[in-house]
């Protein structure tokens, strides 16, 4: 491991697949933001850099130091080579002190062109749900963490940290747990102005959710619930594949003009669309934190997830659950639970009591600090190639939750 010598700018580079407001990009935005422009433990201030694969949305095309390999995902076996010698031409460029990859394809092919560019220091970002990686991105991933490719690699949540306890020590030595922060998404606006700026009807029982369009994110469901219940509506934000094919049930269940897909938003935006929403659903079979739904929650909207055990974690504060869970799968259940937000008043208004608590279980600061103290000490030691013996440990970073 280099050290520093020179009292320059710390070079970070955050390294992740496609430019769209999704959580993996909003985690990345949220550390670059907290990290940028400040000094900390004895290192000068940090100069962040944001690189994609490719650009998927507009989304941060007005970003100071963002880079893109390509405009659109590589097709075919020629492209893709041109796209790899790009990437690893491109990290050497920026020159980063340390390099920072999310997603799946972010850290195995990151990491590695991060290495033969020079970079000193690779801090790996398990942000993608084991079901949304195939049998061989997870191999190539179990074997660079076995290599050493990784320095450190971050997980999100216990359940996540948890998915990787079967791999062989070198590679679960290096895991770090640092909770995903987030953003106050809560915005001092009438319910009615809120819809008004998204073109959303007044007067009516409104669900929503914000996510990206996705079959695992498992959207169809909540269209279902419209079919069975005649005075809701549906909005939902977010882009993504998925889009033609819940257009498509929602023609065929007759509820189109009750289905609101209001596309892609900056994170600026969010909170004003939560404002006009009665409740929050997110019926995601595959997550490694469900930021939007802690977000939705935090903001006082009250939230109805699926029953996965990663979303049970994040959504409890001091033990008690602060959204109903529900078998997104099935419609009469998750309607049912659906229904508890708008007939159970008592209940709704307990759990957004307790949803405004987590922005105290989940801190931006707490984050931004917990990454400032792994770069921090893997630049300062030889030591830092593994997260045990350089990094805070797990069980110290798991106690801020």
């Amino acid at each position: 491991m280099k050290k520093r010598t020179d009292r320059g700018p710390v070079r970070l580079l955050f390294i992740q697949t496609q430019a769209e407001m999704a959580g993996a990009q909003e985690i990345s935005r949220l550390l670059g933001e907290g990290l940028s422009g400040k000094e900390r433990g004895g290192l000068p201030e940090f100069e962040v850099h944001h690189l994609f694969f490719y650009r998927k949305t507009a989304a941060f095309d007005r970003w100071t130091n963002v880079h893109f390999c390509l405009e659109d995902s590589p097709k075919g076996p020629l492209s893709f080579v041109r796209f790899l010698w790009r990437l690893v031409r491109m990290v050497a460029r920026i020159r980063p002190d340390v390099v920072l990859t999310f997603q799946h394809y972010g850290n195995i092919f990151g990491a590695p062109a991060a290495h033969l560019a020079g970079a000193p220091v690779v801090i790996a970002n398990h942000v993608s749900a084991p079901a949304t990686i195939s049998p061989a991105a997870r191999s190539i991933d179990k074997a660079l963490g076995l290599l050493g490719a990784y320095d450190i690699i971050t997980v999100n949540s216990n359940e996540t940290w948890r998915n990787y306890q079967s791999y062989p020590e070198r590679y679960r030595r290096r895991l770090v747990h640092v909770p995903h922060g987030f953003e106050d998404k809560s915005v001092e606006v009438g319910r009615r102005e809120a819809r008004a700026a998204f073109g959303l009807p007044a007067g009516v029982p409104l669900m929503g959710s914000v996510a990206r369009l996705h079959p695992l994110k498992q959207l169809d469901a909540a269209v279902r619930v419209l079919a069975c219940r005649p005075s809701l509506h549906l909005a939902i934000a977010g882009q993504g594949p998925d889009e033609g094919r819940l257009r498509a049930i929602a023609e065929q269940l007759g509820v189109a003009s009750r289905l609101h897909l209001i596309g892609d938003m900056p994170p600026s935006r969010v909170g004003l669309f939560l404002a006009g929403l009665n409740a929050f659903v997110f019926p995601s079979t595959a997550e490694t934190f469900g930021l939007a739904a802690v977000e939705a929650a935090q903001a006082g909207i009250p939230v109805v997830a699926n029953e996965l055990p990663v979303l049970r974690e994040v959504l409890t504060v001091d033990g008690e659950p602060c959204a109903l869970f529900a078998d997104a799968a099935n419609v009469d259940d998750f309607a049912a639970k659906i229904d508890q937000v708008f007939q159970d008043h008592k209940q709704a208004a307990h759990m957004v009591a307790l949803g405004r608590r987590l922005a105290g279980r989940y801190s931006v600061d707490g984050m931004v600090e917990a990454y400032a103290g792994l770069i921090r000490q893997s630049l300062d030691s030889d030591a830092g190639r593994t997260a045990g013996s350089s990094a805070p440990s797990t069980a110290a970073l798991r106690s801020q939750q």
